[in-house]
Order: C-alpha cells, then sequence, then structure tokens
C-alpha cells in the first residue's frame, strides 16, 4: 500500500531517509516541550524518526485520507495521536495543549500560511523544524541588508530567532518538485511582548515593504501623524534596512508613544 502524491495538496513525498532523521534531529527542547507535532507527515517519512526520539511524544495532522489510512496500519503507535484535519482551520491548544513544537515537511502551497498559524500560537509552540521551498525558507531566515528581507522574514523574527540549516536537492523527492527546499529552524524569543502595539505593527510593516524602493517617509505617509518629524536618518531608508527593533520604535512614533 502506497499513496498517490496529489498534486492539489502540493504532496512531495521526501525519500531520503539520512534527509528526515536530519530534520527530526534539528529539534533542540527548546524551552522544555514534550510534544512534537508533525504537519502533512504523508506515509511518515519523517515521522519514523520523530517517534524515535522518547523525549517527546510525537501526533500527527494529515488532511489526506489516504494518508491517513496509510499510517492508521503503518504506524500503529500512533493510534489515537493522528488527526485528520486542516492545521490552518484547528484550534492547536484544544488538541495539543500549551507547550509543543511544530515539525514537518511542508507543502510549498500553504507553508508560509502554517508559520502564520504558528505565529497566532506563539505563546504556545517554543520551536518549529521544517522545510519549504528554498526561497521561501531564505526569506523567512533573511536579516536586514538583504535582497530577500521582507514582509515574513520581520513578523517572524519579531518572535522567534530563525535559522536556515541546509538545503534538500529536487532528486530527494517523489515525484520531484521544480525547486529546492530548505529547511529552517524557528526557536522562540524570551519576550512576551513587542513593546508596541501589535496590529499598528503589522500595519507599519506590510505598508513599508508593499512599496519597498520608497523611503520611508514616502511609503508611510498615509499612516503618519501631524506633526510627526520626518527629518530624521530613519525615514530616509527603506524597509530591507530597519531591524525587527528598529520597526517596533517606528511604530511607537507612528503611534504617538
Amino acid at each position: 500500500m502506497n499513496v498517490r502524491p496529489k498534486k492539489a495538496l502540493g504532496q512531495h513525498f521526501l525519500r531520503n531517509d539520512d534527509i528526515c532523521a536530519r530534520i527530526a534531529s534539528e529539534l533542540t527542547l527548546h524551552d522544555g516541550y514534550q510534544k512534537v507535532v508533525e504537519v502533512g507527515p504523508g506515509m511518515g517519512a519523517l515521522t519514523k524518526f520523530l517517534l524515535s526520539n522518547t523525549a517527546f511524544e510525537t501526533s500527527v495532522v494529515e488532511i489526506d485520507r489516504e494518508s491517513v489510512d496509510y499510517l492508521n496500519v503503518h504506524y500503529p503507535q500512533l493510534r489515537g495521536r493522528i488527526f485528520e484535519q486542516d492545521f490552518l482551520r484547528m484550534d492547536l491548544t484544544k488538541f495539543f495543549g500549551e507547550n509543543f513544537a511544530v515539525a514537518g515537511n511542508y507543502p510549498y502551497n500553504i507553508s508560509s500560511q502554517i508559520v502564520f498559524r504558528i505565529l497566532d500560537y506563539k505563546e504556545y509552540i517554543p520551536e518549529m523544524v521544517g522545510m519549504f521551498q528554498k526561497e521561501v525558507a531564505i526569506r523567512f531566515a533573511s536579516g536586514p541588508g538583504n535582497k530577500d528581507y521582507g514582509i515574513i522574514s520581520v513578523l517572524a523574527q519579531a518572535w522567534y530567532d530563525i535559522e536556515y540549516l541546509f538545503t534538500v536537492d529536487e532528486n530527494e523527492f517523489i515525484p520531484p518538485p521544480k525547486v529546492k527546499s530548505g529547511v529552517i529552524r524557528m526557536k522562540r524569543k524570551t519576550r512576551h511582548v513587542l513593546g508596541c502595539d501589535e496590529k499598528l505593527f503589522k500595519q507599519v510593516v506590510k505598508t513599508s515593504f508593499n512599496q519597498r524602493r520608497k523611503t520611508l517617509r514616502n511609503s508611510l505617509k498615509s499612516m503618519l501623524p501631524p506633526g510627526i518629524d520626518t527629518t530624521d536618518v530613519l525615514f530616509n531608508q527603506r524597509p530591507e534596512q530597519l531591524s525587527v527593533e528598529e520597526f517596533v520604535g517606528l511604530t511607537n512614533r507612528i503611534g504617538g508613544i
């Protein structure tokens, strides 16, 4: 019994055990979690290595019925911890409690959404290790001054330290995707508050990068309160030049704090 990869679900099954073992080994048990939730296990290539680590309990979330049937047959030790659900719509704490990591070889078509879902539950998820399309992985991990640094970089790095770990070639998958993949690790920072209005912070970041070739003085013109001093060097910069902390400071200036 094998599972047929489904294009509509973005399924590309990793077939290299060494790579799967390496991904599983990148979990550091940051902040002492004892549960790991794998998203999109498919036929369990990564799952078997997660299960071999007795430092945590592994559960899996899989939307594909054929994959669920396969996992039930081949991984009886997962019984009761296979959730046929859409990860993006689940109430994660209802199913997994309040301290768990997330791992997976994520479907490319929803990989960024998975990270944003993790950010929604950031107070409960201390760590994530996962594989993305290489360009997406690079964007999450890129820092200021880099052309790949953008909205998703800032919003994710506000709460997590992100490290690009390694690249995976196309021929390691069935079927091979048209692009390379990259594995990243996200470890939650110690901060519990951002130090600014979080809703306004997101708006400032998104508005800035939506016109990334313009200086902040011009891209944020519609958001600037009357009387704000825009003559200093900060407003002369473009968004890719600002660190997360500088975006926090900018948000407070716009918000009048």
